[in-house]
């Protein structure tokens, strides 16, 4: 079972970067598709970008596209998601998941071995 990691949350202003990371323990990182999702206060938890397991396809919501980068380092076991321009509205803590395999690549549902999740705020 792998455990994963979130860090480099923290406070920025609108129009700020933050570069989040999730580092899996174990040797299967590489096998599995991997994603990202956030959940804001009295909010359910939601799909962010997600990442195929050679790193070769990504996917992200409609409120990222064009602002957030996911990727990853399978020989560091290590999953990223560069965060730009980013506004009040992306505020959340955010978690890493692995994908089931053949689950759905947005659905919450099919994903474990959730993080701690980091928090990442941004001030308007």
């Amino acid at each position: 079972q792998v455990q994963l990691v979130e860090s480099g949350g923290g406070l920025v202003q609108a129009g700020g970067s933050l570069r989040l990371s999730c580092a899996a323990s174990g040797r299967t990182f590489g096998n599995y598709a991997m994603g990202w999702f956030r959940q804001a206060p009295g909010k359910e938890r939601e799909f962010v970008a997600g990442i195929n397991w050679i790193g070769t396809s990504t996917y992200y919501a409609d409120s990222v596209k064009g602002r957030f980068t996911i990727s990853r380092d399978n020989g560091k076991n290590t999953l990223y998601l560069q965060m730009n321009s980013l506004t009040p509205e992306d505020t959340a803590v955010y978690y890493c998941a692995r994908n089931t395999p053949g689950g759905r690549r947005y659905s919450a549902s099919d994903f474990s071995s959730w993080g701690q999740g980091t928090q990442v705020t941004v001030s308007s």
